[in-house]
């Protein structure tokens, strides 16, 4: 029948456009997008400039000190903004060069204690399945002999490196010692590489300068829960437009897995960076010592996310934590050995996390006013929603428009809601990082959990329990005096600034609420390895 044909090549469409095991890779910018960009740009600016001339009038200011911090934490998420707006407009694709044969090749993967031996079977087998010829290393501290057995089932060779400081960077480290091959493939024991992985990325160190080629992160269990959708969706960004802005910048970072490395310019840091961020160290180090890099927007592998709330707030601890030290120590110590650009890109990421300090600021704001009467600004709420329009639908248009340059539109394009949610829901996270940082605390390097960990209320939703709680609170009792305590007359006066905080508190209570229904999930996902449902037979070779 001709409409059941018709219903079936579209199905078989769509199943293609979203088949999580097919190569992609974004667009090549052209010079008529990247002018229409422009145009965008420059409107936003005007926007930002017109702010800035409301914002900063005297008779805006009510406390000092409390308009001064409200400003601080206002204009960095604005210089943010502008930063990625500069970023995109040098977006930039390499072309395609094909490897030359006859390269020496290493693929480093690493085990740690804990770790489902499961996993391993399938990365390892994928591994063997890369076409480029290669050497598979297991970098192991188990002291399983199970993962010994794994490793030489699927052709890679073992290698027992148990105690050495520096978690995974130690043990690449100690493995670069053991062998001899002078590109290294880091890949994380999580990711299931395509056939074709090296085929994009080797022929680039063809230019003698190239330290490090990155391809893009992706994931095959984005779709298992909330937390795992709002995880991946804070990274398509990243691994699209971004890190090719940073490209064209000159600055394209490592990041961690699927990162091959010219072994010259490991060596020539002394080996992989140590630390919680140990990606962003390696990464700045290499371009301090004048090794240049290439991101290619392609997806040859996908990995996993976490797929509970607990287990995304240890991660992001951990992130957190580990980019401060590059803003506080390694940036300061190699800035004068980058360039402008590079100096800028790399401070820009270390202060990615005060996001935690600033939603702190924004949260607090409200409760501080209905609590004391104390206004940072004596400001119309109609005006800053009215002047602060202009700003919010142009960046809203230019962020949309950048979505074209994802490395899988079909999957990846949209609002990005959960993302939002997520990161505003890990602002205790990033805020206790800060301060673990300005006190130069340690937190252990602890591996990211593979699968998800159910059947329980994670410790780190509580400060947004406490959140929900105080919003409803305050609202019953500013609800109450309002109906009961507070004359006519001064509730209208008042009416503006009572209500425009609350509606501003309104929006952080959501976002609290969406990071509690996240810690919720746990009780509902089910128990299962994500890598099961993977048929290796079935991903498609380019």
């Amino acid at each position: 029948m001709p409409g059941l044909e018709y219903e079936s090549i579209c199905g078989m469409a769509k199943k293609s456009k979203n088949d999580l095991w097919q190569f992609r890779e974004a667009l090549r910018p052209r010079t008529r997008e990247k002018f229409f960009l422009l145009v965008l740009m420059i409107a936003g600016f005007l926007s930002i400039v017109q702010f800035a001339d409301w914002w900063f009038r005297a008779r805006h200011i009510g406390n000092i000190l409390m308009f001064i911090l409200l400003s601080l934490c206002f204009w960095y998420l604005i210089s943010r903004l502008v930063l990625v707006w500069i970023n995109n407009l040098h977006i930039k694709k390499p072309q395609h060069i094909a490897p030359p044969e006859g390269l020496s090749v290493a693929i480093f993967t690493t085990s740690s204690p804990g770790e489902p031996l499961e996993m391993f079977k399938k990365t390892l087998e994928a591994c063997r399945n890369i076409r480029y010829p290669h050497t598979t290393y297991l970098l192991d501290d188990t002291q399983n002999p199970a993962f010994r057995n794994v490793a030489e089932e699927h052709g890679a060779v073992w290698l027992e490196i148990v105690g050495l400081p520096g978690a995974k960077a130690g043990k690449i480290n100690r493995a670069l010692q053991l062998t001899k091959q002078d590109f290294i493939l880091i890949l994380d024991p999580d990711h299931i590489p395509f056939p074709e992985f090296l085929d994009h990325t080797l022929g680039f160190f063809q230019e003698e300068k190239v330290g490090f080629v990155q391809v893009a992160q992706a994931y095959y269990n984005q779709f298992r829960s909330f937390t795992a959708k709002g995880a991946a969706e804070q990274t398509y960004s990243f691994y699209g437009p971004t890190q090719m802005g940073l490209y064209g910048l000159g600055g394209s970072v490592a990041i961690g897995a699927n990162c091959t490395f010219r072994r010259k310019a490991l060596e020539s840091i002394g080996g992989h960076g140590i630390g919680l961020a140990e990606d962003l160290i390696t990464s700045i180090r290499i371009h301090a010592a004048g090794w240049t890099s290439v991101y290619k927007p392609v997806i040859v592998s996908r990995g996993l996310v976490p797929e509970d709330f607990g287990s995304f707030c240890k991660q992001q601890l951990k992130w957190a934590r580990g980019v401060f030290e590059v803003s506080f120590v390694e940036l300061p110590r190699l800035a004068g050995k980058l360039t402008f650009w590079q100096r800028l890109s790399y401070f820009s990421i270390g202060t990615y996390y005060m996001v935690g300090a600033t939603s702190f600021v924004f949260t607090l704001i409200p409760f501080l006013y209905f609590l004391t009467g104390i206004l940072p600004a004596q400001m119309s709420f109609v005006d800053f929603v009215i002047h602060g329009s202009f700003i919010a639908i142009i960046a809203i248009g230019i962020y949309l428009y950048m979505e074209k340059w994802m490395c899988h539109p079909a999957t990846e394009q949209g609002f990005h809601w959960r993302g939002m949610i997520l990161k505003f829901a890990c602002w205790p996270v990033y805020f206790l990082g800060f301060l673990l940082a300005m006190v130069n605390a340690d937190i252990p390097y602890i591996p990211t959990a593979k699968k998800a960990v159910t059947g329980y209320f994670t410790p780190f939703a509580r400060p947004l329990v406490f959140h929900v709680l105080l919003f409803i609170l305050t609202l019953v009792v500013v609800f109450i005096r309002r109906r009961y305590f507070i004359p006519e007359g001064e509730l209208v006066l008042s009416a503006e600034k009572v209500w425009g905080m609350m509606g501003f508190a309104f929006l952080a209570f959501i976002m609290s609420v969406g990071g509690i229904f996240a810690a919720l999930e746990a009780h509902l996902l089910k128990e299962e390895d994500p890598w099961d449902s993977v048929d290796l037979s079935k991903i498609k070779k380019q």
